[in-house]
């Protein structure tokens, strides 16, 4: 009514209100009242903002790609964006008076585009389908850095790549080919393996032989040991046994030497004796019979004597007639016999 507004805004948009050219007021989220018919409103969304993109490409091979992504962008200094494009409101205050707005989507996607498609050609097809992180981060770089961009008063938030596809045809072929490799890939792992297998079970083998060996060793150490061990007691045995023959043989020349003493001792005793005796029949045989009887008589018992007596009395017995020998004497020489037998 009379040609007032009232406009209010999200803190979202930048809100700037001219009047004669002049700018009045200007803010984030404002309310207001204005005179329509001399102000002129400008709204510039300050929001983050994401535009898709998607483009068909060619790469360094002259294989066809196809690119797909988003980049996120947001308007940074509004005075730069509504200096350079038009975001005024109809006098509704709801509308803008110009396809500006959108406009600007388009062109950050075009330097979008620009960027992405060098970035693709430079590479070759397999390359590029690897290549999708590094291409991103290359784009938000340099789209930062694009003076359009800069005198737009636009913040890049971020670009990212979704896909990068080949043809259908190129799909199916780098398929088969990656299939092929992965087939040969297994078909190398399997040898690997079985080589790793042949290798273990030849090591496994060469343990067992080393271990064999070294058994076998050990044991040919232990007998040569035992056999050194057997030899040095046979030979202290035999020591020992030569020993004991040379003990036996110096005891058997002691004997020996023993007996050959004793019969030479012996030997030298009956010389002696008979030496004696010869010296003593010598003696005798110049001596008379009865002064040898008194000698040998000496010493004697009486029955002895008595005996020897009638010894001498039966050698003369042809001249004595008659010999009368009293029970008294024959008893007595009994007795005297019998005394002298019995022990004292």
């Amino acid at each position: 009514m009379f040609g007032l507004r009232f406009i209010k805004t999200q803190p979202t948009t930048h809100l700037m209100q001219f009047r004669r050219g002049r700018l009045v007021r200007e803010g984030a989220g404002l309310s207001f009242l204005y005179y329509a018919p001399t102000s002129t409103v400008v709204a510039v969304p300050v929001a983050s903002r994401d535009a898709g993109f998607m483009l068909e490409l060619v790469t360094g091979d002259f294989q066809g790609v196809t690119v797909q992504g988003q980049v996120t962008y947001r308007v940074n200094d509004p005075q730069r964006t509504a200096a350079l494009m038009d975001f005024s409101l109809q006098p509704d205050g709801r509308t803008y008076a110009s396809e500006d707005p959108k406009r600007l989507q388009d062109r950050v996607v075009m330097q979008v585009k620009v960027i992405i498609q060098q970035a693709v050609q430079a590479l070759e097809l397999k390359q590029a389908l690897k290549a999708s992180a590094a291409i991103a981060r290359a784009a938000q770089q340099q789209l930062a850095a694009q003076p359009e961009i800069q005198a737009l008063g636009l913040e890049v938030l971020g670009v990212s790549i979704v896909a990068i596809k080949p043809t259908p045809d190129i799909a199916r072929a780098l398929e088969a080919e990656a299939r092929e490799a992965n087939l040969k890939s297994a078909d190398d792992a399997i040898y690997q393996r079985r080589m790793a297998a042949v290798q273990n079970e030849r090591s496994i083998r060469q343990n067992e032989l080393d271990t064999e060996i070294a058994v076998e060793d050990k044991k040919r150490q232990i007998q040569e040991t035992q056999m050194e061990a057997k030899a040095a007691m046979l030979r202290r045995e035999n020591e020992l046994r030569s020993e004991q023959m040379d003990a036996d043989v110096q005891l058997e020349d002691n004997r020996k030497q023993l007996v050959a003493s004793q019969a030479g001792n012996a030997r030298t005793l009956a010389e002696a004796e008979a030496h004696r005796v010869h010296a003593v029949m010598a003696a005798l045989e110049t001596a008379d019979p009865r002064t040898v009887q008194a000698l040998a008589a000496v010493g004697m018992q009486p029955g002895q004597l008595i005996a020897q007596a009638f010894g001498g009395i039966a050698e003369k017995a042809e001249r004595i007639g008659q010999l009368n020998v009293s029970p008294e004497l024959l008893h007595a020489l009994m007795g005297g016999t019998a005394s002298a037998r019995r022990p004292g």
